[in-house]
């Protein structure tokens, strides 16, 4: 089986409440994950800020390749490296050597760098050219 160091998030998006990376090992048609005795099922691509399923108990996670600048989560967590691979992760994923001691970081999520967009607040017009009542706004 094939192996690799994957991001695990539990629940996925808002439902998450921590996260980690660890070494996840692959079937051979790439269906089916294994990570520490727990089985998961790919979503096909049907979930929600999810895309595997937890096979006993049917929880849903997001699980994906790590990101270089550590920025896998979609909101604020805080993501644990598990012990066997933090050597690697530190120094071949996040090339950040100094790093190596650190078990726990926080990630700030991908969604809290995102900037209001002024064309869709409550008070603006949408895309459209409307208001929210759907009367025709002229610019």
């Amino acid at each position: 089986m094939k192996a690799r160091i994957m991001y695990i998030e539990p629940g996925g998006g808002l439902g998450a409440h921590h996260a980690r990376i660890g070494l996840v090992t692959f079937s051979k048609t790439g269906k089916t994950l294994k990570y520490k005795g727990q089985e998961f099922q790919s979503l096909k691509g049907k979930g929600y800020k999810t895309n595997y399923i937890d096979i006993e108990t049917k929880e849903a996670y997001w699980i994906s390749g790590p990101k270089k600048n550590g920025e896998d989560a979609l909101y604020p967590l805080k993501i644990e490296v598990d012990e066997d691979i933090r050597k690697q992760y530190w120094t071949e994923i996040r090339n950040r050597p100094d790093l190596v001691e650190l078990s726990v970081y926080s990630s700030k999520g991908k969604y809290t760098k995102r900037r209001p967009n002024p064309e869709l607040s409550v008070g603006g017009t949408t895309r459209k050219g409307t208001n929210r009542g759907g009367d025709k706004i002229s610019r």
